[in-house]
């Protein structure tokens, strides 16, 4: 690995007799396989071969972190010239990073122990009645377990017990919440987690009297519009990454995912290598809502896009998602990510629309399926929607159908 990284003979030296070597020239191949470019390989050298000078391996005990600090603090300085000698901050911070990334590949690092959260074993128990009788998706759990975990750790001083929890308690949390961005929708969502938790809490004993005057807010159905770009300016988006750069090649890639299917994030970002099949030219989507698979006709452009992605910019790793991360470390891309996609490339456009995440490309697809003449039973399929009411709201943004219906003469039914 030395060899690879340095030319100099005095550099080769030093490294290949500094202390730790073998432990270090497994750390280095470790980044290596992450994706780290060669200059950030020789970084991450220097930096270890310097740290190992400071810090005692021998020692049958592991690393703390204050140790790691002091070890940085203290360590020895190959500068050349004075002026060198003075570490910056970000230095400084690169020194312990890759210190203490070193110790944990080694197992060495004294990891420090996470106190218990309070409720945390009510919390698991509630999570496994979710699962195991209620049925519920994952996504459903995580969300109301982490809105749970949040709610009890705001409200719950150390001495207060979930008995002591009032629907004053739950009030003040939901109204806090809303003077500070939530929507009544999420709010709603809350409020629910919030209910249903209280409800299982008091079939458990723990509490008593909550669960059925916890408020949300009333929603009407298909009280919102879905709304997002036109189709002309889903074309200039896709459009726009038009550069050979890896990152437009895959954004591209990702951005077509999102606009022809009608794709979720996590969709996308769920996808697996194995998930197109180039034969028989079919594209397997998982639908976590509707705990199964689809089928559907692998889109040229979508599948060209997507080829030349695998090509051109996927890094090589031993990971089976189709999508991953262009920086190291190397790693499968998180929903999170795909969302910044759309909404810096829109600004950046000067696209101005009131949702400007990755949804809206959802619902410019499904208005672009209407605007065809597809019924409403065709793109909910297409958008993988368990019952008709998730598509009817579509009907309201049917412009061109409205119109239709609003210049019929019906003079002669009165």
């Amino acid at each position: 690995m030395f060899n690879t990284l340095f030319i100099r003979p005095s550099a080769l030296i030093r490294h290949r007799t500094g202390p730790h070597a073998e432990s270090r020239i497994r750390f280095l191949e470790h980044c290596s396989n992450q994706g780290y470019p060669r200059s950030s390989l020789q970084k991450i050298a220097w930096v270890l071969l310097v740290f190992s000078q400071s810090i005692d391996l021998s020692r049958p005990d592991r690393i703390t972190r204050q140790e790691i600090v002091y070890a940085v603090e203290h360590r020895i300085r190959y500068a050349r010239r004075p002026e060198h000698a003075t570490d910056s901050r970000s230095s400084r911070l690169m020194f312990i990073h890759v210190a203490t990334a070193w110790l944990r590949f080694l197992g060495r690092l004294e990891e420090p122990q996470n106190q218990p959260k309070r409720f945390a074993e009510q919390i698991d128990t509630f999570v496994k009645f979710m699962r195991d009788e209620r049925g519920l998706s994952p996504a459903t759990i995580t969300f109301r377990s982490e809105q749970v975990t949040h709610f009890l750790s705001t409200i719950c001083g150390p001495d207060i017990s979930l008995a002591a929890i009032t629907i004053n308690d739950v009030d003040a949390y939901l109204s806090y919440q809303g003077s500070h961005g939530w929507s009544r929708t999420s709010l709603h969502t809350l409020a629910d987690a919030l209910r249903s938790f209280f409800r299982y809490s008091e079939a458990q004993g723990w509490s008593s009297g909550i669960a059925a005057s916890v408020d949300a807010p009333r929603i009407y159905a298909q009280e919102d519009l879905p709304l997002g770009p036109t189709w002309e300016q889903v074309q200039q988006l896709i459009t726009s990454f038009s550069s050979n750069n890896a990152v437009d090649i895959r954004d591209r890639a990702i951005v077509l995912l999102l606009a022809v299917y009608g794709l979720r994030s996590g969709e996308v970002t769920r996808l697996r290598l194995g998930d197109v099949d180039w034969v028989g030219e079919i594209l397997h989507i998982t639908r976590p809502k509707q705990r199964c698979t689809q089928q559907y006709p692998l889109d040229p452009e979508v599948g060209d896009a997507i080829l030349r992605y695998l090509k051109e910019a996927r890094p090589r790793c031993s990971s089976r998602q189709l999508f991953m991360a262009l920086n190291a470390p190397i790693r499968p891309l998180m929903p999170k990510c795909i969302t910044p996609i759309v909404h810096s490339r829109l600004d950046a456009l000067g696209i101005h629309v009131p949702r400007r995440g990755a949804h809206c490309l959802r619902h410019a697809c499904a208005r672009h399926l209407l605007a065809a003449s597809f019924s409403l039973k065709q793109i909910g399929d297409q958008l993988g929607h368990r019952s008709a009411s998730s598509t009817r709201v579509y009907a309201k943004v049917d412009l061109d159908g409205l119109r239709q219906v609003a210049e019929l003469n019906l003079e002669g039914l009165l």
